[in-house]
């Protein structure tokens, strides 16, 4: 444990603030006014942007439980992708996996969200809805830890990173849900900043 919070100690403290976020909200009964001022949906991201994109990556998700999924999500692409890619690779990589995947998919998903509604594939109260979390932080955190793997690993967790979102997803026709599509993209930033960091590991130890 000593050695995990010495190698990524920007990490450890993430995670530490994320659960103690969680409590407070929780035992104070204030999860739900604190997820509606935060949530990056189409009509916060129109009103307050930075407040609403800051604020939301310091939910676990968007209830006030912890869920199997939300373990899996945190777990493996904050505590475990994210941490490597600080003590492996330090921690500018990390931060721009995650960051990156933040930003980069709350925007342009919701780019999708205003084009679907105005095409009458989603509902338009998809546009005030609740969407916090560090899901798309901890999705692109992953995919550029994928891309830093052996080949073989990397190609199985590409499946996953990609399959799992569209598995997981509910349709609406072709189109599936926006946190879905956010997922995607979020990977598709990952990946990037991935192929960046090995071209550069490659290019310094050549």
């Amino acid at each position: 444990m000593g050695a995990y919070v010495r190698r990524g100690p920007v990490t450890v403290a993430f995670l530490l603030v994320l659960v103690a976020v969680q409590l407070v909200l929780a035992l104070t009964g204030t999860f739900a006014a604190a997820r509606a001022w935060s949530s990056t949906n189409v009509a916060n991201l129109g009103d307050h942007p930075v407040g609403a994109i800051a604020t939301s990556v310091f939910f676990l998700g968007n209830t006030p439980g912890v869920t199997v999924g939300t373990v899996l999500i945190v777990g493996i692409g904050v505590g475990v992708a994210l941490w490597w890619l600080e003590a492996r690779h330090g921690l500018g990589a990390a931060a721009a996996a995650f960051l990156g995947g933040h930003v980069g998919a709350t925007a342009l998903t919701a780019v999708v969200i205003g084009v679907a509604v105005d095409a009458g594939r989603y509902p338009a109260a998809v546009l005030t809805g609740p969407d916090v979390g560090v899901s798309y932080g901890a999705q692109a955190a992953a995919a550029a830890a994928v891309v830093l793997l052996p080949r073989w690993w990397r190609l199985a967790g590409a499946v996953v990173l990609l399959g799992w979102p569209l598995l997981d997803a509910s349709w609406s026709g072709a189109v599936p849900d926006f946190t879905s599509v956010g997922h995607l993209v979020a990977a598709t930033i990952g990946f990037g900043v991935g192929a960046v960091v090995r071209r550069r590991t490659r290019v310094a130890t050549a």
